[in-house]
């Protein structure tokens, strides 16, 4: 097939496009043209990239229409973030695309409510991001019910892999949580940690959406969470990184807004909502449907982002 990968040279589209490339299909790429992928592959040397600017033509309403024009049997979209861009896009591709991937996120849920939370439970996103992407995917899933649209959502977790700085165990991306917990210098938790973060690597996302495409009659219509196997507690996460340094975590646990004046103040904002959210999913449903196999558990997915951003000095510890 022609696939088309609006944002494919993102975190997960470093992996997704060789995937698709060693696969056979024909690959473009639409990208503002700003950013290399982040890993150098052969596979590249195959892809036609295409420059657009996402916000400027949806503003002039057409990038669905440029989109189309490209011709793709399939459109692979990371970078769809409102219902106003999911419906330009479905409006100019319906009848035109064979199969359209749309990446959400499994925040599109909000708070869990019968851990490990399943595609079928109740959703109340709690912030701006969250509601959005509820919004466009369930106008997708929607248009898939009443029209027939071919559209798959797929939903991952807290993405990680080289390149990539991942929530640590205060619950944000301060990465000094990492090299304090390498030195065991007291890191403080909330309440007694046991709220959740839910990783994925980017390789199992860009996995998922590979048999997504592949898995098409099982998976057009349908929502999915892409996430590891299984959650951390930000305290079995901290004790896990210092044990990676020969240490024992040097752990102090303080009500949750005596906890967050612990947090530097950049990084509050998104304390605050993983706390709020404490991930918990399970992709049972991907894995039944789509064959989707995990190949990183959390801790594998997140150890080998540290060990790349300490080998390329952005982590000292």
């Amino acid at each position: 097939m022609r696939v088309l990968v609006i944002g494919g040279t993102g975190h997960v589209g470093t992996y997704l496009v060789p995937r698709l490339v060693r696969l056979g299909h024909e690959i473009i790429v639409v990208t503002r043209g700003q950013r290399e992928p982040y890993h150098a592959d052969p596979a590249w040397g195959a892809v036609r990239r295409v420059k657009m600017d996402r916000q400027r033509e949806e503003a002039a309403g057409s990038f669905g229409r440029n989109v189309r024009d490209l011709k793709a049997d399939a459109v692979v979209d990371m970078l769809c973030f409102t219902p106003e861009s999911a419906r330009q896009l479905a409006e100019a591709l319906r009848g035109h695309v064979r199969h359209l991937l749309h990446c959400g996120t499994i925040w599109v849920h909000g708070y869990p409510v019968e851990p490990p939370v399943t595609e079928d439970q109740p959703r109340k996103p709690l912030e701006e991001y969250g509601i959005l992407k509820n919004e466009a995917e369930s106008y997708y899933l929607g248009q898939a019910q009443q029209r027939g649209f071919p559209v798959t959502c797929l939903n991952p977790g807290h993405i990680v892999g080289p390149g990539w700085e991942p929530v640590s165990p205060t619950a944000c991306h301060d990465m000094q949580t990492f090299a304090k917990l390498a030195r065991a210098e007291e890191v403080v938790l909330p309440n007694i940690g046991m709220e959740t973060l839910h990783h994925v690597h980017a390789d199992d996302v860009a996995q998922a959406f590979e048999k997504a495409m592949t898995h098409w009659s099982a998976s057009v219509g349908e929502a999915f969470h892409v996430v590891s196997p299984s959650a951390l507690t930000l305290r079995s996460y901290a004790e896990a990184v210092a044990s990676w340094f020969g240490q024992k975590a040097n752990l102090r646990f303080a009500p949750f807004e005596e906890w967050l004046e612990t947090v530097p103040p950049d990084f509050r904002g998104s304390a605050r909502a993983h706390v709020e959210h404490s991930s918990n999913f399970s992709c049972a449903k991907a894995m039944r449907l789509l064959g989707y196999s995990p190949r990183y558990t959390s801790l594998e997915a997140v150890r080998e982002s540290v060990n790349w951003l300490i080998e390329h000095g952005r982590l000292t510890v």
